[in-house]
């Protein structure tokens, strides 16, 4: 089994994604559920001044790993990205940890949309069960996800299309509905008095460290970049025009999207399971509000379930690849597509049919904190596989000027990026209500070292090092 990253031909995936896929395929994946139902949440818990500090905050970690993801996936665009970066960079065990917590986080990401989906079905068919319309959706992406790449990458195109109109649309309204343009039913017009200094923090300042998971699920999606390198046309191009175009589209999608729920409703009004947004395009008089709302939503949040398929997928193929997972799961379908490793990404959103027996409620939240804390120690394995990289590069003989993407400011912004992302593990140790996630997340990627030096190791001969000249 090959371990060095090279594949036989006729087991290659495609680069057919062009940059206005991969551009929208990462933006689509950050904006859905974190953005829609969980943005609201966030200011519930932690006031409008913890929801904005916690998001600039988010942002400021996002901005870093993306870097750091940047400068590998531009000098090695291979399909797999940090998890294959992890195992040359840091070490095989490494890589193989890594990969697997952010699989299953991805997955169950998946899971989280499905809940989503059917909790926004309720509008429509108040009296059909939420499972049923979980596996309805399961099986619509599954067929979505199995068609080619290209086929894929077009669809995502268009529905991240589709709510990025949307968000921006909400956001001029609600800026109108702010100062008056625009009259509310039943509402004074509020300007920014739900945003004076002695409410911005109602619980303390504190309490933003934890829910810092819920922004950083939110900002999840954005590694896409990394992932699909192995299929984009002209990556030394299309790589870095992509991370500097989303990460400022991102940021202000949520700020702007935080100022505007946290100037009209007060923080005690926003919850988890009914959207804000589309709230306020009913006050607003916005003609058929809640169902056009409820549709681009709707919309949305199968987008960012449909990349977290793609990204499980496609990482599950590079690990079999690698000796990292079972040889099945490295196997093409004649339409390119790894559809073995796309139908064991499909068992783990089964979790989202947990519907049946609990409260949607509790299985979002569960599932929530499962993806947020895989990524966040993802996160953290790009930053420091991004050291390591970039320290071997130099003691290798390369040059810094031929590095055609560069982390500014190293070695700090991988070592700040490591430290914000410990830090914000640490305080979910005092969170009662996540705590147990974080136990088991880190229980699991400490299992999956383990397993990997007890069962693998011995087997799995991969060359530690870099290489000075990039992949082609």
């Amino acid at each position: 089994m090959p371990n060095n990253g090279e594949q036989p031909q006729d087991n290659l995936l495609k680069r057919s994604m062009k940059s206005r896929h991969l551009f929208m395929l990462s933006l689509g994946g950050v904006i859905g559920t974190g953005l829609f139902l969980n943005a609201g949440y966030t200011i519930n818990q932690s006031g409008a001044g913890g929801a904005l500090l916690g998001y600039l905050f988010g942002g400021l970690i996002l901005y870093m790993v993306m870097v750091c993801l940047g400068e590998l996936a531009v000098h090695m665009p291979v399909t797999g990205s940090f998890q294959t970066y992890a195992t040359r960079y840091i070490s095989p065990s490494a890589g193989f940890s890594l990969g697997w917590m952010y699989f299953v986080g991805s997955a169950a990401t998946a899971g989280v949309e499905f809940t989503a989906a059917g909790i926004l079905m309720q509008h429509w068919f108040p009296n059909t069960p939420i499972w049923i319309w979980c596996l309805v959706f399961m099986v619509l992406l599954f067929s979505l996800n199995a068609l080619s790449t290209r086929g894929f990458a077009e669809a995502e195109f268009w529905f991240a299309g589709i709510k990025v109109v949307a968000v921006i649309f909400f956001i001029i309204i609600g800026f109108a509905a702010i100062f008056g343009f625009i009259p509310m039913e039943g509402r004074a017009t509020p300007f920014l008095g739900n945003l004076a200094p002695t409410g911005l923090f109602p619980a303390g300042i504190a309490i933003v460290f934890v829910t810092m998971m819920n922004v950083i699920f939110s900002y999840q999606g954005s590694e896409l970049v990394g992932i699909a390198a192995g299929e984009t046309e002209n990556p030394e191009k299309n790589i870095p025009k992509a991370i500097r175009t989303i990460l400022v589209r991102i940021v202000v999608f949520y700020i702007a999207s935080i100022i505007v729920l946290s100037a009209i409703f007060p923080a005690s009004e926003l919850g988890l399971l009914a959207s804000p947004f589309v709230t306020l395009m009913e006050i607003s008089g916005v003609p058929y509000a809640a169902g056009i709302m409820n549709f681009v939503i709707l919309t949305a949040i199968l987008s960012v379930g449909n990349s977290c398929l793609y990204a499980s997928t496609r990482l599950l193929w590079a690990m079999a690849n690698e000796g990292m997972a079972p040889k099945v799961f490295g196997r093409l379908s004649k339409r390119k597509v790894p559809l073995m490793a796309l139908l064991f990404t499909m068992s783990f959103s089964l979790l989202s049919l947990l519907t049946s027996v609990m409260e949607a409620d509790a299985v979002f939240i569960l599932l929530m904190s499962i993806a947020g804390i895989s990524v966040t120690i993802s996160w953290m394995g790009i930053a420091l596989s991004q050291l390591m990289f970039r320290r071997r590069y130099l003691t290798a003989g390369g040059r810094l000027e031929d590095l055609k993407y560069k982390v500014p400011f190293y070695p700090f912004v991988p070592l700040f990026c490591i430290a914000f992302c410990l830090l914000i593990l640490v305080f979910l140790a005092f969170d009662p209500t996540q705590r147990i996630g974080l136990y088991y997340g880190v229980g699991f990627f400490v299992s999956c070292m383990l397993f990997y030096k007890i069962r693998l190791e011995k087997t799995n001969k991969v060359v530690l090092g870099v290489d000075v000249k990039p992949v082609e």
